[in-house]
């Protein structure tokens, strides 16, 4: 068995030396290596030889085993770099990578935050599944109102009888700032929205908002329509307009529609925003606030109006596709 063992090495050396590519590799790898190779075959034979032979036999073979397979490594690396290295021209200029950049919504998002910020305003968050109460009870929309309709929510499987749905409103957040902090206050807040829209050239299941909301003393409609004008022009522009058009909304009363003139294909147009308002003294009651002492306003704004407009999109589909060819025009 020594004699073999010896042949085997000498022989297996030399085969490998010649061995110049993944086949021949393979090949040498199944007849020394392999479940019926050469080494396999005299591991086998240990079994015919007398005891006292077994332990040297055996220690022999295992050395073999240890060469056998670090000859193979070693040649495994040189086919390896051989072929990485004859594949691959070093001297050949590399393809540039293109500059990635944030999406065209959150940048609006992040523009329109720090336009507010610089207004006074603090940012608050809110979750994206509500219940009931937050969603609906609280902004003063009764149980018979509209809005509340199945047909129009994405309600949620409850197991504990609380009914939860995805909030239809950023107006959410308001109810949640000032049940946890005291008047005064002026925040904003920005988030995902969603209503079982049919999807159009304006309309999708699932869009942004941000919420704007002060509470104070003596507060009127004309501080909102100067935080309102204070944020078209320091977005838009200086000659930025706005207008506030008669609307109604449970929440707030009086309430108005937002519009917002800019130039559209180099004409100016008037463009709908959002919803504001004062706080309705229902909405101030249901959080705890002395609707006698403090008063407030509101505001809502669609962000993907804001960058539709001001980029000039004309489909709210394109914003979330995420085809490259289109994001990477912003």
């Amino acid at each position: 068995m020594r004699e073999t063992i010896r042949t085997i090495r000498e022989g297996a050396g030399a085969r490998l030396t010649a061995a110049n590519d993944r086949q021949a590799l393979d090949a040498w790898r199944v007849e020394y290596l392999g479940t019926s190779g050469q080494l396999r075959r005299l591991m086998d034979g240990l079994k015919s030889l007398p005891r006292e032979e077994k332990p040297a036999a055996g220690k022999e073979l295992n050395e073999l085993k240890g060469f056998l397979e670090e000859l193979f490594s070693t040649a495994e690396a040189r086919i390896i770099s051989a072929a990485t290295s004859s594949s691959v021209d070093l001297t050949e200029p590399g393809t540039p990578l293109r500059q990635g950049r944030r999406h065209i919504l959150t940048r609006t998002i992040d523009e329109v935050i720090d336009v507010f910020a610089r207004m006074g305003f603090e940012l608050e968050d809110g979750p994206e599944v509500e219940d009931e109460w937050h969603n609906f009870d609280a902004l003063n929309i009764p149980a018979s109102h509209p809005a509340r309709d199945p047909g129009d929510n994405f309600f949620l499987a409850s197991s504990d009888g609380i009914r939860r749905l995805l909030r239809t409103q950023t107006s959410t957040v308001q109810i949640r700032a000032m049940e946890s902090r005291t008047p005064p206050l002026k925040v904003v807040a920005v988030g995902r929205v969603y209503r079982p829209d049919t999807h159009d050239a304006t309309h999708y299941s699932m869009f942004h908002q941000i919420e704007g909301l002060c509470i104070d003393r003596d507060l009127s409609l004309t501080d909102l329509k100067s935080a309102l004008i204070g944020f078209a022009r320091a977005y838009f522009g200086v000659d930025a307009e706005v207008r506030m058009r008669p609307s109604y909304f449970p929440f707030t009363e009086p309430s108005a529609e937002v519009d917002m003139k800019m130039l559209i294909r180099g004409e100016p147009q008037w463009v709908e925003l959002g919803g504001c308002g004062m706080v309705d003294p229902n909405v101030l009651k249901a959080v705890g606030i002395d609707a006698e002492v403090w008063s407030g306003y509101a505001f809502g704004l669609g962000i993907e109006r804001i960058a539709m407009r001001r980029y000039g999109i004309p489909d709210i589909r394109w914003l979330f596709e995420n085809d490259a060819r289109f994001l990477r025009q912003f």
